[in-house]
């Protein structure tokens, strides 16, 4: 039985298109999270160290925050369609390569950089064909919130997949499930339609993707110089706000001049849409930035190992899927900014009760409660900021928009990695309690941050 005025045939073809973007959402945001639990294991692999998994992770994020504006781009100039299965042959490329790492090097080649420039290309189309193809809002809303809930679910069960298959195999072959699953999305997306047609011809703003990158790029290694030496932080971050300043003074010139821009300026003109996009990132810096630090902390300090680690943060995949599968009912029942708002909230609780657990030796499931709580404020906002966003821009403007909005997002995951992981990885050694509590803390700040943000919000 179907709804009311959706044949049998629609619901079908929906499903058909939704299924392999909602799964790449999921592999990429999985690709993010699963080598947390296995940090051990790879650094005795690779004859590396915690930071040099902590940089490859980062470094992963980065890539794709850097390149995710230029990606958007791109499927203006090449088609949709054809930057996805692109894109998603780079990932597997990458994969596999990851997987027969002799050391850091080619680890960082293959996940990072390939990985990371694979789903550069792969996820703006992902949201622009589900705008272009879910054309009225109750239908797009409702693909935007299995798209945003299976991304969720993808970096809260990265941990728990990752283990299972660490302890079962070896960390490689999580890659090799990575490399399994971009075959079957590229088989289920190659009846994916794309609505619009390429436009060859179309200029491409070479410098602009250059600065824009360059900018993330030394924005983020800056803060992950951090514990290493305090004026080349100063530097690097300096450098990557000076660039990024350049790079919008060099947009609005060119736009004055009647050329095409990697990003117009009009993007920004819009206050609900700005405010979005800064719940967006606070959002996946707390996922991404408690994830590492728990998992970290879990494996470092209480020596528990990948299947151990994997299995608590189960509880933080549980709650991303119950609030999640209550998306769409709660979105009937209360405004964008209502849910926004008590996801951080709650977000917020679950880190004051993880915080606790720094003192004397609690078991492992004392962690599951506060999981739990920060994975269902996560999976109860994630639709929403996602909706503000694609919502306020006409179709013409999806291509810019997509982009922007990922890259906001990664640039949230890597600089949760970043920032968190740094103060943790600092001071795992000496004072592993403290530093596990004050990178908790930070997170709980950004998280009181997104609350506020998200309160001047539009209230309907």
């Amino acid at each position: 039985m179907t709804r009311q005025g959706t044949t049998p045939t629609q619901a079908s073809v929906s499903r058909r298109v939704l299924a392999p973007l909602a799964l790449a959402q999921f592999i990429c945001s999985f690709a993010g999270s699963n080598m947390n639990v296995m940090i051990n294991d790879m650094s005795r692999d690779l004859n590396t160290s915690v930071q040099g998994i902590q940089v490859a992770i980062t470094l992963f994020l980065l890539v794709m925050a850097a390149l995710m504006i230029p990606g958007g781009k791109l499927t203006d100039k090449f088609g949709r369609k054809r930057c996805f299965l692109v894109g998603l042959a780079i990932y597997a490329v990458g994969a596999i390569l990851s997987a027969v790492a002799p050391g850091l090097g080619v680890l960082i080649l293959g996940n990072s950089i390939l990985e990371g420039v694979g789903t550069a290309l792969l996820i703006p189309p992902v949201y622009i064909l589900t705008t272009l193809l879910f054309t009225d809002l109750t239908s797009r809303a409702r693909a935007f919130g299995v798209i945003s809930a299976m991304g969720g679910v993808g970096a809260a069960t990265g941990p728990l997949i990752g283990g299972l298959i660490t302890s079962a195999l070896s960390w490689r072959y999580a890659f090799v499930f990575q490399t399994l699953v971009v075959v079957l999305i590229a088989w289920m997306g190659r009846r994916v339609p794309d609505p619009l047609p390429a436009d060859p011809k179309r200029p491409f703003d070479i410098g602009g993707a250059i600065l824009s990158s360059a900018g993330l790029i030394l924005l983020v290694m800056g803060i992950l110089a951090a514990d290493n030496n305090g004026w080349l932080m100063l530097a690097l971050v300096s450098a990557g706000v000076l660039v990024l300043a350049w790079f919008f003074g060099y947009i609005r010139a060119r736009e004055r001049a009647g050329r095409e821009v990697l990003l117009s300026t009009s993007l920004f003109h819009k206050r609900v849409a700005n405010l979005g996009m800064v719940t967006q990132n606070l959002q996946w810096l707390m996922l991404m930035g408690t994830s590492f630090v728990v998992a970290t902390y879990l494996q470092v300090v209480r020596h528990y190992d990948a299947i151990q680690t994997g299995v608590i943060f189960s509880a933080a995949t549980i709650g991303v899927l119950v609030s999640s599968l209550g998306a769409e009912r709660m979105a009937t029942r209360r405004a964008q900014r209502s849910l926004i708002m008590a996801g951080f909230a709650i977000a917020v609780v679950g880190i004051g009760v993880l915080l606790p657990l720094v003192h004397g030796r609690p078991g492992a499931w004392a962690f599951a409660p506060g999981l739990f709580v920060i994975g269902f404020g996560l999976g109860a906002m994630l639709t929403p900021s996602v909706n503000v966003v694609q919502s306020s821009f006409p179709e013409n403007q999806q291509g810019e928009i997509s982009g922007l909005s990922r890259s906001v997002s990664n640039l949230g995951s890597s600089l949760g990695t970043a920032i968190a992981g740094t103060i943790l990885v600092a001071g795992i050694t000496s004072t592993p309690g403290r530093s596990y509590a004050l990178a908790m803390v930070v997170i709980g700040v950004v998280g009181i941050a997104g609350l506020v943000t998200a309160a001047f919000l539009p209230r309907t």
